[in-house]
């Protein structure tokens, strides 16, 4: 009788035990993952100022995964991502070599946002926000407007600086946009929904920029003729979209990207030849204006990174 109640006692011990682990390790869909799940777009604020960021939090069966784009730079994994307690928590690993430890975002949903804290690069602890990121579902194709010139091939008018202290890098002659180096991005004054672009550009050697669509979706420009495509190479959206073929040419050769930008699709025709063609952009890229994406933006081009020249500088609006 003795050994029968000891038994059964462990017995119980261990249905104890087998009970608490599955309430500690809920399926996710018990723990109300659903509400984190999706792309959302961030803003961090930054010591100096608010910056944008982004990220995407998927399901794979009873674990969570996604991407990240930070202040700068491409799309990278996640590597650890927690829903527990109503806490989400993020974890990436040292990018900078200004950190020191992780990049570490954890926060909560308040109301439809998630709000939280991390840590800045001089370790003051500093807040961030969320919210959803828009689908951007184009009712139907747009009509097209007039064409708008937005370089009049002689001076600035009708573009700013993205830092005003590098007054002066920019300059006009002859009918091309030029940059000296060291730089800064220049942004229209106008800002865009939906659209068609043309542009011309001529890139030195070893050279690199972008043009920024509605000043968050970079499709890249870098001297990268003969190699592989990717999609941090010519013609990419930078870290998301490789193109299908390298159309590149030679550096100081003149160039042309023919883009169209509706809702999140993007078709990308370089020198002629369709390398994207209307595939979806997941979300900002690396070195965004900000992170408002159903918001109207301005066409930025970078200045920052390496000697670059633009000319015939052409955007068709899509009708309101």
């Amino acid at each position: 009788m003795l050994k029968r109640t000891i038994a059964w006692l462990g017995l119980l011990s261990i249905t104890a035990s087998v009970l608490a682990a599955s309430i500690t390790r809920a399926p996710l869909s018990e723990q109300g993952v659903e509400a984190i799940l999706g792309r959302w777009d961030m803003t961090v604020h930054g010591a100096d100022a608010p910056y944008p960021s982004w990220f995407e939090i998927i399901r794979e069966g009873e674990r969570l995964t996604g991407c990240f784009v930070g202040r700068v730079g491409h799309a990278r994994p996640i590597p650890h991502i927690e829903f527990v307690d109503g806490q989400l928590t993020l974890s990436l690993p040292v990018q900078y070599e200004k950190l020191k430890e992780d990049l570490v975002f954890k926060g909560r949903l308040t109301g439809q946002r998630l709000e939280g804290t991390t840590k800045g690069e001089d370790g003051q602890t500093i807040k961030w926000t969320a919210v959803r990121a828009p689908e951007l579902k184009a009712a139907s194709q747009p009509k097209w407007g007039q064409p708008i010139r937005l370089f009049n091939g002689r001076d600035l008018s009708g573009w700013k600086l993205r830092d005003p202290k590098k007054a002066g890098c920019w300059s006009a002659e002859n009918g091309v946009l030029t940059n000296r180096v060291p730089c800064t991005d220049i942004i229209t004054e106008q800002k865009f929904k939906d659209f068609k672009l043309h542009l011309e550009f001529n890139l030195a050697e070893k050279s690199n920029s972008g043009v920024y669509l509605r000043g968050r979706y970079e499709v890249q420009i870098e001297d990268n003729y003969g190699q592989e495509p990717h999609s941090r190479r010519m013609g990419g959206i930078y870290g998301f979209l490789k193109p299908t073929v390298n159309a590149a040419r030679k550096h100081s050769e003149w160039q042309s990207y023919d883009i169209t930008l509706i809702g999140r699709h993007v078709t990308v025709v370089l020198n002629g030849q369709t390398i994207i063609d209307h595939q979806e952009i997941p979300g900002i890229t690396g070195g965004a204006l900000d992170s408002d994406e159903g918001a109207p933006g301005p066409l930025m081009l970078q200045g920052d990174h390496g000697k670059i020249s633009y000319r015939n500088i052409v955007l068709t609006p899509a009708r309101q």
